[in-house]
């Protein structure tokens, strides 16, 4: 099989050198057509997306979501810096923005409330029986007298905490989102969306005397689209600083230049077959290309180097190129294979957001395949480094072979034994902190931004200032028509409102039986005693039927009655709590005719999301590590030499998520991509050394000789693509968010310690399961 294999490596190389011009037009052809094409490569941002939508939380929130609006809103916060909010200059503001808000494309003028749309109604009891109406009438006059009106009315609306800050220093306007803008007919542009609210409402408004505050899942879209703007400087500092490194190790600029030139033709190729393909980039996957980048030049090391060691030997540019090719081809393209289905595997997540990501990053990397595997060789088979260039190759394997001494020890029996007793440790230290690991958001605000971005400090002065925050999740209660006059229901509903008030975690409840309560006591003066629901059908009526369908609390035929719960924050923990304390409430008492449904809005969402993520970890780390020990076994042909790539993965993974449980990042959206990630890649490093290390050991040399031999071929090139690799992440650390900030933390620490493992425990596992070579 061997020699069979061997002879159609032989094969393709003959045919592909033989017309080497042919296929270079080709490739110049198709670049050009897919730079075109990624030219018109479009930023694609949707709510939709970022939500398990055949989740059962969903699949309740989309049923409802026409009736009672989604988790997709707009919150802006207007504030009065120097007093409170009765003064004319704040109302005419507050006018203004209200009705701006209507006018922005992508939000339903309709579904836009604040103490100036008529749907903000109060109620109140006088001499004549009850009367009411808006708190902002239409002959309201800013002036002493009506400002004083205003007041009263905002009090006896019971909207203070909600629409008027707890402390009367600001007010709110609230808006949903369409789901298409009504003049395109196509999906809202979150990041245009996000760029009318500054220049529309924070820009036009804001001054010495009225700040803005605004959140909302587009508004924060807009800003992460901001802030991955930041991606090119890194990705430009990253290329500086790839250059100077990879210049270090081939000491060519020539050798420099097409690596970095094939890999950023990868990028090219990917994002023009994104576009082909119909896809849209979305600011969360925008970090891919810069993902695959590195990549490729980590795999162009791998051909640089090859290339290096036949030319240092003596063999003409062509025949050096067509033995690189014809060495690498296999591992090369089982790394490349493993990287790509590896990506696939994130598939399972039922998330398209994720979805998109993982076929984003599987293009790149097939891309890889032949860029860095093909172009690259074809076009170094027309290089001619000279006898210069050989004698800095011979210079420099004089100190390697040095420290290749040094790490080659690894693989002698006693130290190997250490090795991996150290690693076992690690290991179960690992184990113990990733136990530990928190499943979705770990922080208050946004996570994907920075803690002092203008989003998260706008999330914490609404949080601050108003009662009901702005993590809210909706229990939807279905219900029979006509509920709302059916005592035993009310009640029932009344009931599940007292013990969700109650659970840790939560801020405040609104339910219509609470309103209902309110305005019972309201047609009895107010008496206490009164706070009640009424058994009476009639009274019922009377208390409900002066409850509009615009609060969100019943829908037109009273048969839908969500129960809203506000919570102190959305991390992991508190959602865990109140989803848990309606799944134990619903289950202990079933009543008939009442569904209590999880769940809408947007800690609903989250509930979702985090649940959706929860349950595709282990599946996607099984089917991750299935597909690398999978091609192992296939391109060894060895159970031993599929443990000695696979188990330094293993310990890597678990050292990751210890890492992340230490700095408290939580497995969410974005971070349980890095995982599959790291192990797609890392397992490059363990393939490239053992496919030829394996060789030697079939050729009966001991272990250690067999990997000093190995690391003399190989060894560089396996460092230089792992600082390559982690360079390349790194930069993101001092990005301006906190997601892309996070995943370049947990990327350079798996690129860097598997690379580490490959060089220290993978010689070390071959000493002690490959006993007879010693």
């Amino acid at each position: 099989m061997k020699t069979q294999r061997k002879t159609l490596i032989h094969r393709m190389a003959d045919g592909l050198f033989a017309i080497r011009a042919w296929v270079l037009l080709f490739f110049v052809l198709m670049t050009a057509w897919l730079a075109f094409s990624a030219a018109h490569l479009r930023v694609d941002a949707s709510f939709k997306k970022n939500i398990p939508l055949e989740h059962p939380y969903m699949k309740t929130y989309l049923k409802y979501q026409k009736d009672f609006g989604g988790a997709d809103r707009i919150l802006v916060a207007v504030e009065s810096k120097h007093g409170d909010i009765f003064t004319p200059k704040f109302f005419s503001v507050l006018e203004s923005v209200t009705k701006e808000m209507q006018s922005i494309p992508g939000i339903d003028p309709s579904h836009v409330s604040s103490i100036f749309t008529p749907d903000t109604r109060f109620i109140e009891v006088d001499e004549q029986g009850f009367s009411g109406g808006p708190v902002i009438d239409a002959n309201f006059q800013p002036d002493e007298q009506g400002l004083k009106k205003v007041q009263s009315n905002i009090l006896k609306a019971g909207i203070v905490g909600r629409l008027v800050a707890n402390d009367f220093n600001a007010a709110m306007v609230t808006a949903q989102l369409l789901d298409k803008d009504p003049r395109t007919g196509k999906p809202v542009d979150y990041i245009q969306l996000a760029k009318e609210l500054e220049q529309r409402i924070r820009q036009k408004y804001q001054d010495d005397d009225i700040a803005i505050h605004i959140i909302g899942f587009a508004k924060m879209i807009g800003d992460v689209s901001e802030g991955a703007r930041g991606v090119v400087l890194f990705f430009a500092i990253a290329i500086l600083v790839t250059a100077l490194l990879v210049y270090w190790y081939s000491k060519s600029w020539l050798l420099t230049l097409l690596p970095l030139g094939t890999s950023v033709v990868a990028v090219v190729w990917e994002l023009g077959l994104l576009t082909q393909f119909g896809f849209g980039i979305d600011p969360m996957s925008i970090l891919v290309p810069f993902l695959v980048f590195a990549i490729g030049v980590s795999h162009g090391v791998q051909m640089i180097n090859a290339m290096s060691r036949e030319v240092s030997s003596g063999v003409a540019p062509l025949d050096a190129a067509k033995a690189s090719f014809m060495r690498l081809l296999v591992p090369g393209g089982v790394a490349l294979a493993s990287d790509t289905l590896g990506f696939l595997t994130l598939l399972l997540i039922e998330i398209d957001i994720i979805r998109e990501l993982a076929v984003t990053a599987s293009i790149g990397v097939a891309v890889i395949v032949l860029t860095n595997l093909v172009l690259l060789p074809l076009l170094l088979s027309y290089v001619n480094l000279g006898e210069d260039y050989r004698k800095k190759v011979a210079k420099a394997q004089a100190w390697q072979d040095r420290l290749w001494k040094k790490l080659a020890s690894f693989g002698e029996k006693k130290r190997a034994s250490r090795t991996v007793l150290l690693a076992l440790l690690l290991t179960i230290v690992g184990v113990y902190f990733a136990a530990n690991l928190k499943i979705g958001d770990q922080h208050a605000g946004a996570p994907a931004l920075r803690p002092d971005s203008v989003y998260n400090q706008d999330t914490k002065y609404i949080t601050e200032h108003f009662s009901i925050g702005v993590d809210l999740i909706s229990i939807i209660v279905a219900t029979k028509k006509d509920a709302c006059i059916d005592y035993r229901i009310m009640s029932a509903i009344d009931d599940f409102h007292w013990h969700m008030a109650n659970v840790d975690g939560v801020q405040s409840v609104i339910s219509l039986p609470e309103i209902a309560k309110k305005i019972n006591a309201a047609f009895n003066e107010g008496y206490p005693e009164w706070y009640v629901l009424p058994r009476n059908q009639s009274l019922l009526a009377q208390a409900t039927g002066r409850i509009p369908t615009s609060t969100g609390l019943l829908n037109a035929e009273c048969s839908v009655i969500p129960v809203l719960v506000f919570t102190k924050d959305h991390k992991a923990e508190t959602i865990g709590q109140v989803v848990e304390a309606v799944k134990a409430y619903r289950d202990s008492h079933p009543v008939k005719d009442v569904q209590f449904l999880l769940a809408s809005a947007p800690v609903g969402v989250l509930a979702a999301q985090n649940e959706a993520v929860q349950a595709a970890q282990k599946p996607m780390l099984l089917w991750v590590y299935g597909v690398v020990v999978l091609l192992c076994l296939l391109s060894f042909r060895s159970v031993r030499g599929t443990v000695c790539v696979v188990v330094p993965l293993a310990v890597v993974s678990v050292l990751a998520q210890a890492i992340m449980s230490i700095l408290h990042i939580g497995l969410t959206v974005a971070t349980l991509p890095v995982i599959a990630l790291g192990v797609g890649v890392g397992v490059d490093y363990g393939i490239y050394i053992f496919s030829r290390m394996v060789n030697f050991i079939r050729e009966g040399m001991p272990i250690q000789e067999a990997y000093f031999r190995t690391l003399r071929v190989t060894g560089n090139a396996v460092v230089i693509t792992g600082l390559t690799l982690a360079i390349g992440v790194s930069t993101w650390i001092f990005s301006a968010l906190q997601f892309q900030a996070d995943m370049g933390v947990l990327l350079t620490f798996m690129f860097l310690v598997n690379m580490i493992g490959a060089i220290v425990l993978l010689p070390a596992l071959a000493a002690l399961l490959y006993r007879k070579q010693h």
